[in-house]
């Protein structure tokens, strides 16, 4: 995440910000507003939007065929209690049974929403579409703009080679705004995309070859992304004992420039050798700012997992098997890392405070050791995984008004429903009663606002969110209980539209809807090219906004309206605290969008 491209980077750039096409979809002017998840409906899923205005509010809605006009439904608001800034009034409009596929709006008195589709596979598309995003954000080779980049990457530290000694640490993934690599995040995201292709096998199609561009190579690119964060992870163990983790830090942070024309010094001259940290499971940092590290388990943990999945995947495939073993090796190995090793492996900073803080690992482990037990069917494994089941619990940031920043990550433990099939009935009654004990606390949560998100608006508050809703389904799929999906839909609707701000969260979707235009990345940014997938970082309480340092935006803001003292959300550049797209964060959006187009 990158905390501050900041008070350097604003006085460098001098760009100003075009608002123009959210003047013409928020319409400001109008007396009521009406909020729809803007990509659609499933035919046979609950359908709902949020209707709200300062004044009472029309006692019918319709649902309207947009291409004839001609209305198919007309049904009753229900009331919602609660106040969202200025707005008094809420209600949800609920026109479930409207079933047959089309194009449709809303219309409530002369208001109308955004076009919005319903068909039986709404979401089938959007797991690829995220996937544009993520090879914007390849390092080594970046097929986005088809340069190398970062090929010197990188020379030790902390390692048990001597300082400074070169070791390969090229490729992977570029983390957010920035261009700094973690195997924090990706380890995470690269487990995420194989398990999104492991629940749903037609998530993805055959569009790119494995080097991200336009062409076919007979695998589902969910797949060649996925390859491109293992190769990465595999060159971070480069002998059994050995992990490294983190390339760069925030040196990073000089200003905009594209990957290629890189300017930050570490130490070995200006875009030259970036510094790549040895994960040895200790405080970090080589000035003033340390991290808390107390072992490596955490990392250890969601690498076993993908690697495990990976060997899932690929042992059969005959042109592959050699890779998913080598896979397999790699994650074995690592997993003894952590098990010898219990403990977080923070990120590292150097002139700034900001780090990746996560605490948490027994989640990784479960997850991992799950895994593992999946692809070798030793129980030492299983018997590992549910000593670390037991350990981590419901503990996360559900229910929570504030954490640290990635302290609870990767924000849901995948753990418990990898092992669930793996235990007996008695055991599989106390894993969903953990997935149950963190819903439940959103739900609680979720009562401040009429729109009913469980999730405190700390940074990445849409990573939460999208948690929350893959959790929700996971364990729909566990347990075939369904008393949480109508709160399921209210995080994955928030997340395309149904929002205060009436915008997705995601860049380009849908192509004719409303959605982040002046994100806080560097690429589109120098080149004026758009890149479609990104989930930005989303709303953040009002007082976070404030307080953080060279965060601003140009006046007017066209969202004024619709803030609240819980929770702003801008469309700028300079708000890299919601409006930053995370390489992390779509990577787990693909999983939810694998699993909702997996509901057909």
């Amino acid at each position: 995440m990158n905390w501050s491209i900041c008070r350097n980077l604003f006085k460098n750039v001098g760009l100003l910000i075009s608002f123009s096409t959210v003047f013409v979809t928020v319409s400001l002017h109008a007396e009521i507003y009406i909020r729809v998840n803007q990509v659609g409906y499933q035919t046979q899923d609950i359908k709902s939007a949020m209707a709200f205005g300062s004044e009472s509010l029309p006692e019918t809605f319709s649902v309207v065929e947009q291409g004839s006009g001609k209305a198919v439904y007309q049904g009753k608001p229900a009331s919602i209690a609660g106040k969202w800034g200025q707005f008094t009034n809420h209600a949800e409009l609920d026109f479930s049974s409207v079933k047959s596929p089309g194009c449709y709006v809303l219309q409530m008195g002369d208001a109308k929403s955004q076009p919005f589709s319903i068909a039986a596979n709404t979401f089938g598309e959007l797991p690829d579409e995220l996937l544009e995003f993520m090879r914007q954000q390849r390092c080594g080779y970046n097929p986005f703009l088809d340069v190398v980049c970062h090929r010197m990457d990188g020379r030790t530290a902390f390692g048990p080679m001597t300082n400074g000694t070169y070791m390969d640490a090229h490729g992977g993934w570029h983390d957010a705004g920035d261009l700094l690599k973690y195997l924090l995040t990706s380890g995470n995201a690269t487990a995420q995309m194989l398990l999104a292709y492991k629940l749903n096998p037609h998530c993805s199609q055959d569009h790119f070859n494995a080097l991200g561009q336009p062409g076919t190579n007979g695998i589902p690119d969910v797949l060649d992304e996925a390859h491109w964060g293992l190769e990465w992870m595999l060159r971070l163990h480069p002998a059994p004992d050995q992990l490294y983790h983190q390339v760069a830090d925030d040196r990073d942070h000089t200003g905009f420039r594209l990957p290629h024309e890189e300017i930050a010094d570490y130490g070995w001259g200006k875009g030259s050798y970036r510094v790549v940290y040895y994960a040895d499971g200790k405080p970090q940092g080589l000035k003033q700012y340390k991290s808390e590290s107390t072992g490596i388990a955490n990392l250890a943990g969601r690498y076993a997992a993908a690697m495990a999945l990976a060997y899932q995947i690929w042992k059969d495939d005959a042109q592959q098997k050699e890779f998913a073993e080598r896979c397999l090796k790699a994650g074995i190995e690592v997993y003894q890392l952590g098990r010898a090793k219990e403990g977080v492996q923070q990120g590292n900073s150097y002139s700034a405070p900001y780090r990746y803080a996560e605490t948490t690992w027994a989640d990784d482990m479960e997850w991992g050791a799950a895994e593992l037990f999946r692809a070798t069917g030793k129980k030492y494994y299983l018997n590992d995984a549910k000593r670390y089941a037991t350990m981590i619990q419901s503990e996360s940031w559900m229910g929570q008004e504030q954490t640290g920043h990635y302290q609870y990550y990767p924000f849901m433990n995948v753990g418990h429903f990898a092992l669930y099939d793996s235990v007996d009935k008695k055991f599989k009654k106390v894993l969903a009663g953990y997935y149950r004990d963190g819903i439940e606390r959103c739900m609680g949560m979720g009562q401040r606002s009429p729109y009913r998100i469980g999730v405190p608006f700390i940074w990445c508050s849409n990573n939460l969110t999208t948690a929350l809703a893959t959790q929700i389904l996971m364990y729909e799929r566990m347990t075939g209980d369904l008393r949480y999906h109508r709160f399921m839909l209210a995080q994955r609707d928030w997340l395309l539209g149904r929002n205060p701000w009436g915008i997705s969260m995601f860049t380009g979707i849908p192509e004719k809807g409303v959605y982040p235009h002046d994100v806080h990345l560097q690429t589109t940014k120098l080149t004026g090219r758009s890149v479609r997938g990104g989930l930005v970082d989303g709303p953040v309480y009002n007082r976070i906004f404030k307080s953080l340092k060279g965060v601003y935006i140009n006046e007017p803001d066209p969202f004024a309206p619709f803030q609240d003292e819980l929770a702003v959300y801008h469309d700028s550049i300079h708000d890299y605290s919601t409006n930053e797209p995370t390489m992390d964060g779509t990577a787990s959006a693909v999983l939810l969008w694998a699993i909702c187009a997996a509901q057909n």
